[in-house]
């Protein structure tokens, strides 16, 4: 039984990851508050990963790193610490993570770190100036690490168009803009995140042995078609 941390697995799509995986693999959750659903192959950790001292895991085959931010404003209503915030929470937290548990992973048994990406990091959208922006980090780190730890460890992210979480309760307010949102994307829908549970869960996989470096764009079309 693969052992897995998710960082952020109480929530919106690593919940969805934890419930997912938690049948089949040892799962270390690690975010502020507890996940409504209690396991036997569970074990949590409450810890604010910008704050607190991530906890010590003895084993680890995999790592998956789930907070992000939805921060939607004109360019000039996004004031610097905006932007900084922005990039702690979707970038720096993920490399706290990676550095914590980088040695426990090059022991471990075919290992994998899975990041989460954006569509805004390759579809220019108005206002997701600050998000696109710590976005592209990742998928710059992804491809960074990728190389620096293959063959041993793979790296891949997710980047998933909107996905029907708390995350994106505002977006997805009413039903005048579930449509206009389902609409948009050439597929006519948008994600639930048991959708992005099931792709997270397979690059968790052996069977996904030869996948690192890569960016998934689970877009419903809307990057990947103009139609």
């Amino acid at each position: 039984m693969k052992k897995i941390a998710i960082i952020g697995g109480s929530k919106g799509i690593g919940n969805a990851i934890l419930n997912e995986l938690s049948e089949t693999h040892k799962i270390f959750n690690i975010s502020r508050t507890a996940p409504e659903v209690s396991h036997t192959n569970v074990t949590h950790y409450t810890c604010d990963i910008l704050t607190d001292d991530l906890p010590e895991i003895d084993e680890l085959d995999g790592l998956i790193y789930c907070p992000g931010s939805i921060n939607l404003k004109p360019v000039s209503r996004l004031s610097l610490d905006d932007f900084r915030a922005d990039f702690e929470i979707n970038v720096l937290g993920a490399v706290k993570s990676i550095q914590k548990y980088l040695p426990k992973l090059k022991k471990g048994t075919n290992p994998s770190i899975l990041l989460f990406s954006s569509v805004a990091a390759k579809l220019g959208m108005p206002f997701h100036a600050s998000v696109a922006a710590s976005k592209s980090a990742v998928e710059g780190l992804v491809k960074s690490l990728g190389a620096e730890l293959a063959p041993t460890i793979r790296v891949n992210a997710i980047a998933p168009t909107v996905t029907d979480t708390q995350l994106a309760s505002k977006l997805l307010r009413n039903e005048k803009m579930i449509e206009n949102i389902t609409e948009r994307h050439p597929l006519k829908k948008f994600l639930n995140p048991e959708e992005v549970a099931s792709t997270a869960a397979f690059l968790m996989l052996d069977k996904a042995a030869s996948f690192s470096g890569q960016i998934f764009e689970m877009d419903c079309g809307i990057v990947s078609f103009k139609i």
